[in-house]
């Protein structure tokens, strides 16, 4: 099984016409996703590699019976664009761009509380099911299907890491996810960890985080609490300085909040073994959940 994307998954891809928009999809499509619309407002009519595109999503679902999106839309449009993708009810939306202004994503996290979609992102690699489909930029030929590890993050790149590792080690994986970056998103740890708990494929997970914000922190006490299959973890960032952000714009330490060490001392001290060598962790993984 998986979490959130299956083989009903029929997305749509807001930004189709793009260069990013385009590559990325055709990716999908390959790995075995069913793309079947586009939608760049101006271009209806039109197509992209055999992909109708519409002018709106509300014309795109009404044709394709698409429940799901992908969006590769320039910064100060992609609120509007995902505003759009939960106005004509998609379950599922997966935003990749990054660099929306956090008051934008604030807007965003408001009209979604209490509605049927599920963001993922922005400023993140999406998701994929291994060996069923992917809505998302990350390479899907390092990913082993079967399962039974689920993987989240915040890092795009560390999670390629952590499951070329896990696939070299034996270890599959039922879906991953990277949440992203950025100040504000749309889907937390504990939302995952939750979906990873309730699916029975999924017998243990890898928790990726960074330094900034509290999420690994409040992650940790939710993993002692509600969880019952093994969490290894492993933080980014030990090496920060203070006040400099690194990579994504939600991680940075201020005013002595969001260390690696504070991050690290509370998995630990909510009985969740952690990685400290990002080199080791697959061997690490193999041992901790054998």
């Amino acid at each position: 099984m998986s979490i959130w994307l299956d083989q009903n998954t029929r997305a749509v891809v807001q930004g189709l016409t793009g260069r990013e928009g385009r590559f990325h999809a055709q990716r999908c499509r390959a790995y075995g996703t069913a793309i079947v619309a586009g939608v760049t407002p101006g271009k209806g009519g039109s197509s992209v590699d055999g992909v109708p595109v519409f002018d709106t999503v509300r014309e795109a679902v009404a044709e394709t019976s698409a429940n799901a999106s992908l969006i590769f839309v320039p910064p100060s449009f992609a609120a509007d664009a995902i505003l759009e993708a939960a106005e004509n009810t998609l379950t599922l939306v997966v935003c990749i761009t990054e660099g929306i202004p956090v008051h934008d994503m604030l807007r965003v996290k408001q009209y979604l509380a209490g509605r049927s979609t599920r963001l993922i992102g922005p400023n993140c690699p999406g998701i994929i099911s291994p060996g069923i489909g992917k809505l998302g930029i990350m390479p899907g030929e390092i990913h082993r299907p079967g399962g039974p590890v689920g993987v989240v993050s915040r890092s795009g790149t560390l999670t390629y890491e952590v499951v070329a590792q896990l696939s070299s080690q034996g270890l599959g994986q039922t879906t991953c996810v990277g949440i992203g970056g950025d100040p504000v998103v749309g889907t937390s740890f504990i939302a995952c960890l939750a979906a990873f708990e309730a699916d029975p494929a999924t017998q243990a997970v890898v928790m990726v985080g960074e330094i900034g914000g509290t999420a690994e922190e409040e992650a940790a006490a939710f993993i002692e609490e509600k969880m019952s299959k093994p969490v290894v973890a492993f933080i980014a960032g030990r090496t920060a300085p203070p006040g400099k952000r690194m990579g994504h714009a939600g991680a940075i330490v201020s005013h002595g909040l969001g260390t690696a060490g504070a991050k690290i001392d509370a998995l630990r001290r909510h009985g969740v073994q952690v990685c400290e060598d990002l080199a080791t962790i697959g061997r690490f993984c193999a041992e901790a959940f054998a």
